[in-house]
């Protein structure tokens, strides 16, 4: 049974990143600190600048849906699991997005399979 992200109480930041995911690599770099850190597919992404063009390329390259279906926090860092739908290489999958957050925004985000 798939919950509704508002079920899951989302903070503030990552919630708006969930919504800015379905938008474009401008609403997601928003939603980040200015000095804020990117890691995924093996690549680190720094500032916002580079998390803009690191979300235009995967929103360009891959057509999907990304469903938060669980939320935890651990040693400090706010863990999200997404269950992931698309035209990209192993899906369907669930991947775990451990967001560190600094006031409204995010400083890291670590997207881990």
């Amino acid at each position: 049974m798939k919950q509704a992200t508002k079920s899951l109480n989302l903070p503030k930041p990552i919630a708006a990143y969930f919504a800015a995911d379905r938008r474009d690599g401008e609403a997601v770099s928003q939603c980040f600190t200015d000095h804020a850190v990117v890691k995924d597919e093996g690549h680190t992404h720094k500032g916002r600048t580079a998390i803009k063009k690191w979300k235009t390329d995967a929103s360009a390259k891959y057509q999907y849906t990304c469903e938060p279906i669980a939320c935890e926090g651990k040693e400090g860092k706010t863990v999200v699991t997404s269950h992931l739908v698309g035209n990209f290489p192993g899906s369907p999958v669930d991947l775990r997005f451990f967001f560190q957050l600094e006031g409204d925004r995010i400083a890291s985000l670590e997207i881990i399979p």
